[in-house]
């Protein structure tokens, strides 16, 4: 990967250990409606989609439309968890302390959420206003609309770019714009779970693997799975 000009990051469960915590409180407000769904389900059909192709999966399978309202209550209860909860994901710090490599994110989660993330895991001022929701494309993931985009408005050319995911859509996203990608699995919502993915992208579940996997993105080694 010598010819890397910019990596893509994915925010949940990439940068942010958070789809854990989403499927928590996702899980028990769905209950109160009848919806029964859980983490299997969670991971297979949430995982890297906007809340809006979320509310239709469940109009779609579970014959529930979701009551006026109830996104922001999701999101305002969502963000109290997060307050006490949230942390980046394991030894994230010092690998983004060791990259010598440009990096965006391109994130799934509605700008509100995504800045609040940051915010609360003190990964604010890592990029700046490099930040890319799928607020600002027609198509999210798994459309590769949201990674050409940020690579647009990086100037960087999709062939030189490397994006690190963590679900199914954002993988299928990264292919579709002929982009390399990796996917992230050391999140809490991946431990322990099969997992399935094209057999040409490879997995990794440790930040310090990336320094092995792509030697010439980082400067020196960091600590192995600390926090940095």
């Amino acid at each position: 990967m010598s010819d890397i000009d910019l990596i893509i990051f994915d925010c949940d469960g990439v940068l942010i250990d958070s789809e854990g915590l989403s499927a928590r409180v996702l899980i028990r407000v769905l209950a109160d409606l009848g919806v029964d769904v859980d983490m299997d389900y969670f991971c297979a059909n949430f995982v890297g989609r906007s809340f809006p192709t979320v509310a239709r999966d469940i109009r779609e399978n579970w014959h529930v439309a979701l009551p006026e309202g109830f996104e922001q209550s999701y999101r305002d209860e969502l963000l109290d968890v997060f307050e006490r909860e949230l942390q980046p994901t394991p030894g994230l710090v010092g690998m983004l302390d060791s990259l010598q490599t440009s990096c965006c994110i391109a994130t799934s989660s509605s700008p509100e959420r995504v800045s609040h993330s940051l915010r609360i895991a003190k990964l604010s001022g890592r990029f700046g206003a490099d930040i890319f929701t799928a607020s600002e494309v027609r198509y999210g993931k798994p459309a590769p609309d949201l990674f050409l985009h940020a690579a647009g408005r990086m100037g960087v050319d999709p062939a030189r770019c490397l994006v690190i995911e963590d679900s199914i859509p954002g993988v299928a996203a990264a292919l579709a714009a002929q982009m390399r990608v990796l996917r992230y699995t050391g999140g809490e919502h991946l431990k322990g779970r099969i997992l399935k993915h094209p057999h040409t992208v490879t997995t990794f579940d440790n930040w310090s693997d990336l320094r092995l996997l792509a030697p010439q993105l980082t400067i020196g080694g960091y600590a192995h799975g600390g926090q940095g």
